[in-house]
């Protein structure tokens, strides 16, 4: 058992790497929750809702705070690129394009996932992960929190297939991701959309974030 939290740093960072994702050290203090970014996901994103790591279910701003200063270390996380898709552009993206961008969530998710499970194996019980984007789990179906008509209620979330694996996103949780990862050294820029239209992204050159708590 890894008990040595450096050594356990660099565990997490080779696993990282054979996935072929950076990953550096991040101080809780660096890690910056406003208020701001919920209303980000509440107006404007068309998951709202719709899934269990997403708002309304994730930890409100305050919440996600005060959680992540119980903590002094934790492992950001960089995923350059889209899986499978290679150069694309904006008219190669469906207009329903959650399921169109699968193995980049996956991607995402099953990383932090990985480490946050590999760290508590290792003796770090505290260990907590928060990936990105709208959870995608649910193969060929969609989230039970879409699904289910009527009042959007927390008591929902005990009917999600996927309990074991479903974190929020570090947006969900109301943290600004490009404030977070400047503060790691890593500078992210808005893609722009053809037309301003939604999800029409103009280039592939997409940069995916996460995060890993870890004592």
């Amino acid at each position: 058992m890894v008990r040595d939290i450096s050594a356990e740093i660099e565990k997490l960072t080779a696993i990282a790497s054979e996935r072929s994702v950076k990953a550096r050290v991040i101080q809780p203090e660096k890690i910056v929750v406003s208020q701001w970014v919920r209303f980000k996901c509440r107006y404007g994103c068309k998951g709202y809702g719709k899934h269990f790591g997403c708002p309304p279910y994730a930890p409100a701003p305050a919440e996600t705070r005060r959680m992540v200063d119980e903590y002094s270390i934790g492992l950001l996380l960089r995923f350059d690129g889209v899986p499978g898709r290679g150069s694309f552009g904006p008219d190669d993206i469906p207009d329903d394009f959650h399921d169109w961008f699968r193995d980049l969530i996956l991607w995402v998710n099953g990383t932090v996932h990985m480490l946050e499970k590999t760290a508590f194996y290792d003796g770090y019980y505290k260990a907590f992960g928060f990936g990105g984007y709208p959870c995608i789990y649910c193969e060929h179906q969609h989230c039970v929190a879409e699904e289910s008509p009527g009042v959007v209620d927390e008591s929902m979330r005990r009917k999600c297939r996927h309990m074991d694996k479903v974190r929020p996103s570090m947006e969900a949780a109301g943290m600004d991701v490009f404030a977070t990862a400047r503060n790691a050294g890593w500078t992210l820029e808005t893609i722009p959309c053809k037309d301003q239209e939604y999800g029409k992204i103009i280039h592939s050159d997409v940069h995916s974030i996460g995060l890993v708590m870890i004592e």
